[in-house]
């Protein structure tokens, strides 16, 4: 004889997960940008720039909870 129908279980329903918040440092890019500073003394900058990895996130563009 088979067994008996179980009712099946009620699934819950569960919102999405918020978005991480974007990290202050690098506006959730990962990387960071500087100027280039040239001279010994003053340190006169230049037009050009550098980037970087985001030291506050690690590069993932995420805030550190």
């Amino acid at each position: 004889m088979p067994a008996a129908k179980k009712p099946s279980t009620r699934r819950k329903i569960t919102a999405p997960e918020p978005a991480p918040a974007t990290c202050p440092d690098c506006q959730g890019t990962g990387e960071i940008r500087e100027t280039v500073r040239v001279g010994a003394r003053k340190g006169r900058a230049t037009d050009d720039h550098q980037t970087a990895l985001c030291l506050t996130c690690w590069g993932t563009g995420h805030a550190a909870d």
